[in-house]
């Protein structure tokens, strides 16, 4: 392994270390649906597990089918991931960090769907009655990845049209 691989590596190891952490201690010190207020009228730890994908989706599937689908697909996109970090050029490093808290983030949930056929959740955000979907470290990890991903694509993409122009 080059040098240059193993930042992006230990970032998505950190990010699966703390992940699986997390959920072991709320799964081990909770029972599902407890809550515990943190801030009230903002922020609970609520245990939580999510048979679908982000938001619910695919929660109603069949069992097998929504399994096979979930952990397929994360599969793919983790080879994905470590192809596209493998063969990333030095002057798109700026796409390292985020390609690594996706990664991290993907592994740690298809930890838990390998494991539990669902995935642990248990940040819960809200005002009032509504509240937005409970999440996890994995799933904070690839918002905030993705975010950034967008961020560094458009700026490569202004950068450009500003020396091209």
């Amino acid at each position: 392994m080059k040098k240059r691989h193993i930042f992006p590596f230990a970032v998505a190891a950190f990010v699966v270390l703390l992940d699986q952490i997390t959920k072991f201690y709320i799964s081990s010190s909770m029972s599902v649906y407890d809550s515990t207020p943190v801030i009230d009228g903002f922020f609970n730890i609520t245990y939580v597990r999510n048979a679908g994908a982000a938001f619910g989706f695919l929660a109603k599937a069949s069992p097998m089918i929504r399994s096979l689908f979930l952990i397929g697909v994360t599969i793919a996109v983790i080879l994905l991931i470590i192809y596209y970090i493998w063969k990333i050029k030095a002057e798109e490093k700026l796409f390292v960090l985020p390609l690594s808290l996706i990664l991290g983030g993907a592994v740690g949930n298809l930890i838990d769907r390998i494991r539990f056929g669902e995935v642990i959740d248990f940040l819960d955000f809200y005002i009032g009655s509504c509240h937005w979907p409970a999440f996890n470290v994995a799933d904070s990890a690839i918002s905030v990845g993705a975010i950034i991903l967008v961020f560094e694509m458009f700026r490569k993409k202004d950068k450009k049209i500003r020396s091209d122009g």
